[in-house]
């Protein structure tokens, strides 16, 4: 059974920066992903804020480079999702479909997932009109009537994207006001195709030969129904964590996210938390990068001592 010095599980940009961070100090890295590098940073069509891109930068080809940096200072890749871990043992336990591998120490950087609405029909019509991601689905909507939901930062960003390429855009937020940063009102004012519906919320999904074709919205103030008539639906209403798999190893909050301190630290000795999968303010790519290289040396000293 191969022992890493250290196993980060998750390879977005948390999970990608710790390894490199690992590999440089000369630990023994391998990170675990059962997909693809990135995360939800690889289905962002186009990143603003990310510091030292003037223009800003592809999602997808941001993600790639940080994996690709990591790489070439070797850290080792396993394209197998872990299922299972014990950290009550040392070095810690980490099970995947595939095998068992050992590590010293651990980074838990599996991020977070869309939230879905929680209404009925959504599974089954997930695919056939109701997405999680603007910029994977959305061209198959080109010229079409569709909605996003959400008021944060990611609807947004979807809604302005769907903008360019669908015939109108319905933004259905629950409360009177955008969470969104600021920058995005003023966008959001000059584009005429799209249109706010305030106060509301989806209560119903309707169909037409097994595909989406319009959505029933509440206003949760006059408690008025309508229907919009959209052959696609955007859910953008926040991120629930992917921390299943630890199955009581590690404290959650009520929320499910990994209770660990700025520093990544959590309540076992050697296994920390990074990115989007822990408690935190601010889920950013910034900060979670931040907590990749924290974690990473933070590790590197456990294993020196």
């Amino acid at each position: 059974m191969e022992t890493f010095d250290i196993a980060i599980i998750g390879s977005g940009p948390a999970g990608m920066t710790a390894g490199l961070y690992a590999a440089r100090a000369g630990l023994n890295a391998a990170i675990f992903e059962r997909i693809s590098p990135g995360g939800q940073l690889a289905q962002t069509e186009h990143l603003e804020n990310y510091p030292g891109f003037p223009q800003g930068s592809g999602g997808f080809e941001l993600a790639w480079s940080m994996h690709e940096q990591a790489t070439n200072f070797g850290v080792k890749t396993i394209t197998e999702e872990v299922t299972a871990v014990d950290f009550t043992q040392n070095p810690k336990l980490l099970t995947t479909a595939f095998g068992e591998y050992l590590a010293k120490s651990v980074v838990v950087a599996t991020g977070a997932r869309p939230r879905k609405l929680g209404i009925a029909r959504e599974e089954e019509l997930q695919g056939r009109g109701v997405s999680y991601c603007a910029t994977c689905d959305g061209n198959f909507f080109r010229g079409k009537k569709v909605a996003v939901v959400g008021g944060g930062n990611t609807a947004v960003a979807d809604a302005i994207y769907l903008s360019r390429i669908c015939e109108k855009v319905y933004l259905i937020h629950r409360r009177d006001q955008l969470r969104a940063t600021a920058i995005y009102h003023d966008r959001l004012k000059a584009i005429e195709n799209i249109e706010f519906v305030w106060d509301s919320v989806v209560t119903e999904l309707h169909d037409e030969n097994g595909a989406l074709s319009g959505v029933t919205v509440k206003n949760v103030k006059t408690e008025e129904q309508k229907q919009l008539d959209i052959a696609g639906l955007f859910v953008a209403v926040g991120t629930q964590p992917n921390t299943e798999f630890l199955q009581g190893a590690l404290d959650l909050d009520e929320t499910g996210y990994i209770v660990a301190d700025e520093t990544g630290k959590t309540a076992i000795p050697g296994v920390y938390a990074a990115g989007d999968v822990r408690t935190k303010q601010l889920r950013q790519v910034v900060t979670a990068v931040a907590d990749g290289a924290l974690c990473a040396e933070e590790a590197a000293e456990y294993l020196s001592e």
